[in-house]
């Protein structure tokens, strides 16, 4: 009897020391993460934070142009330049780790629907602290959406509040918006380029707190919480009882944009996914082929090609929606709740199959089911 419980306590010994700090760990597949880490690094995430802030000095550049001279024209050109940024954000929205996360850099750029009210208020007293979460929902994309598109009902209506009594209320708020935005984008690409990179490349193991794990479970919140819920499933009332709340549309003052910025967000999960180098039509390691790899089978196909061919019906369903989802919610919901379903679809192919698949645990809080 004791030499049966001196083995056992051997090997539960060797479990508890086979992993470090509490970290909960899965046995090497053989799959080789550090060229996983290093494509992921150098050809997709560090590209979509370049291109984002490639974007963010334009608008920039455009939105001073319209605040020294406020016209139609120029006001025009700001909006283009917005909406640009607004889609080149989509595509790094999925990456909320390291830096992004320490400074709340996705909350800071897209917290919707944006609190009108408050951004008066901000604008009328001329001072504001944008480092506060309580100000997360009066800046960003969202709010300039609401300056650029929403103080009028025309465009020379907006124009005027630029060049009346508080012009130079309304000039400082715009232009401190898009360089809030710029800076904060600036020091989450300059982390990525300085030591962060190589810190990511070489925490290649297979524990929660690992690269990989970390970035699959970013990737997959940001596909459920914030492209599934946030941009169809909150607004056509999938969590509020069947409440339609049609204000609660990304880019609602725009709103003819809000279905571009799904579909922009979901061909941008899909190409991580193939692990798709950004702006090319490339494909190195990824999920897929990690997959594939690993030879996984959902009902006698290759997952990773139902999960691909899930994304093709997605496209489908969407493209059945009006451009602006305010309008589709309000006369035809039903047609959201379809493409919500075929979303959440690839919710549980990505979070359940391919998960468990790769071994990777859930680190995030789901509360509102699979």
């Amino acid at each position: 009897m004791k030499k049966i419980f001196f083995l056992f306590s051997i090997i539960a010994l060797a479990a508890a020391c086979s992993s470090s700090d509490g970290e909960t760990s899965t046995t090497n597949d053989g799959y080789d993460r550090k060229a996983l880490l290093t494509h992921w690094a150098n050809n997709i995430i560090i590209p979509s934070y370049t291109n984002y802030q490639v974007k963010l000095q334009t608008l920039t550049t455009d939105v001073n142009n319209f605040t020294a001279t406020p016209t139609v024209a120029t006001l025009a050109t700001a909006r283009a330049s917005w909406v640009e940024a607004y889609k080149a954000f989509q595509y790094v929205a999925p990456f909320s780790f390291g830096k992004a996360e320490d400074i709340y850099f996705k909350e800071k750029s897209n917290t919707y629907p944006t609190d009108a009210s408050g951004i008066n208020a901000n604008i009328t007293a001329g001072t504001y602290d944008f480092t506060l979460i309580s100000q997360f929902s009066k800046q960003g994309l969202p709010a300039l959406d609401y300056v650029l598109n929403g103080l009028g009902t025309t465009d020379e209506a907006i124009v005027a509040f630029y060049t009346g009594a508080s012009a130079a209320n309304y000039k400082k708020y715009a232009t401190d918006l898009v360089s809030n935005l710029k800076t904060n984008n600036d020091t989450v690409l300059n982390d990525w380029t300085g030591s962060y990179k190589n810190t990511y490349i070489t925490n290649d193991g297979n524990t929660i707190t690992s690269s990989v794990s970390i970035t699959v479970n970013m990737f997959i919140k940001n596909f459920e919480k914030n492209v599934r819920a946030g941009k169809i499933g909150i607004p056509a009332g999938v969590f509020s009882g069947g409440k339609t709340l049609p204000a609660s549309v990304e880019a609602f003052y725009k709103k003819d944009i809000s279905k571009t910025l799904y579909t922009t967000a979901i061909q941008a999960s899909q190409d991580f996914y193939n692990g798709k180098t950004f702006g090319s039509t490339a494909t190195g390691p990824g999920l897929k082929a990690y997959l594939d790899f690993l030879k996984t089978v959902r009902s006698g196909q290759n997952l990773s090609d139902v999960i691909n061919d899930q994304f093709t019906t997605i496209y489908a369903k969407v493209d059945l929606l009006n451009a602006n989802f305010n309008t589709q919610i309000t006369t035809d919901n039903s047609k959201m709740i379809t493409a919500y379903d075929a979303t959440q679809q690839n919710v549980v192919y990505m979070k359940l199959d391919m998960m468990q698949a790769l071994k990777i645990t859930v680190d995030y809080v789901d509360s509102d089911g699979d």
